[in-house]
């Protein structure tokens, strides 16, 4: 979650948190970190995993278990290793794909191709995740898992536009209609109909409002909702979320 100090934010690739359905939602684009713990459900996740790093075995060529963070849940650990058939110690768009499809749902490459972009380690060159990463990123499905079902009123296994925005709103982000109507008209399927969301495309909205909010609030550090930069920082903050998918 996003972590702030001297009013300086710094991004994490995680779900927001979960508000207090007991307090009234913040009328503002988006707010400080709440200071409210509110806890999730129990989904298929673990803990926020401990820095540690991870080398291949010498003996096998296969990586330890111990590169995984301390408390991972063993079914994270198993399909990791299900997927990674090469023993390379990394997984690439279509072993996640793999992985994630057999614990939640199918998930699109589209959003496969986001969730690696936001979560690889910025040191590595290659679209693909470690063992850190993919349990960070089990976690954190597991999070948006409970905000999906908590707005999924209807229990459709879909999220409509007035759901999305309650959704988006519950968390935090006030987003105005007309962006709204761009952020769901990506999954239109030509029949006219209302587009809604399955909980693969939820996630990828959900990370892609989050990601571009933190990246503004780094320009608005007193949460004015609007902010001074330039040509060349609007561009670095908007192209790779649209280039990484």
């Amino acid at each position: 979650m996003s972590s702030y100090s001297n009013n300086k934010a710094t991004y994490s690739p995680s779900a927001p948190p979960l508000s207090n359905p007991n307090e009234p939602p913040i009328a503002h684009p988006y707010h400080p970190p709440s200071t409210t713990n509110y806890t999730y459900p129990n989904y298929p996740h673990q803990s926020q995993p401990q820095t540690t790093s991870y080398v291949p075995s010498s003996s096998s060529g296969y990586y330890q278990p111990a590169s995984f963070p301390s408390g991972t849940d063993p079914q994270v650990i198993q399909s990791f290793q299900m997927v990674d058939r090469d023993h390379s110690g990394f997984v690439e768009d279509k072993e996640l794909q793999q992985a994630l499809s057999s614990s939640y749902q199918r998930f699109s490459l589209r959003t496969i191709r986001l969730l690696i972009f936001i979560f690889k380690n910025p040191s590595e060159y290659f679209s693909r995740i470690g063992p850190k990463e993919f349990a960070a990123l089990w976690s954190c499905l597991g999070q948006w898992r409970a905000i999906f079902e908590r707005f999924d009123r209807d229990r459709s296994g879909k999220i409509d536009v007035t759901e999305l925005r309650d959704a988006l709103y519950s968390l935090g982000y006030m987003v105005p209609p007309s962006v709204l109507e761009v952020l769901i008209s990506r999954y239109t399927d030509g029949s006219g109909r209302r587009p809604e969301l399955c909980f693969d495309s939820f996630v990828e909205c959900g990370m892609v409002v989050k990601g571009l909010t933190e990246k503004f609030k780094e320009k608005d550090a007193r949460y004015t909702g609007s902010a001074k930069l330039t040509y060349d920082e609007f561009m670095s903050m908007i192209l790779p979320f649209i280039v990484s998918y």
